[in-house]
């Protein structure tokens, strides 16, 4: 059961993540899916989403020092 709470949280996290780079206007990486049919974009930022979970990691393991 534990295991939905954290793939919930983590999901919620990646669609916030991605509608702050969209607000930020950045271009997509190398490793972003993007999809494009008619009226949708569809924008997943991969590897944006894994550089911000290393430097939270970093950052929380400094702070518990």
């Amino acid at each position: 059961m534990r295991w939905f709470i954290y793939l919930g949280i983590i999901l919620l996290g990646a669609l916030l993540l991605s509608q702050v780079i969209v607000l930020m206007d950045l271009e997509p990486l190398p490793g972003d899916i993007a999809y494009d049919h008619d009226n949708w974009h569809i924008h997943i930022p991969v590897l944006y989403s894994l550089g911000a979970s290393v430097l939270l990691a970093l950052v929380i393991g400094w702070l518990r020092r």
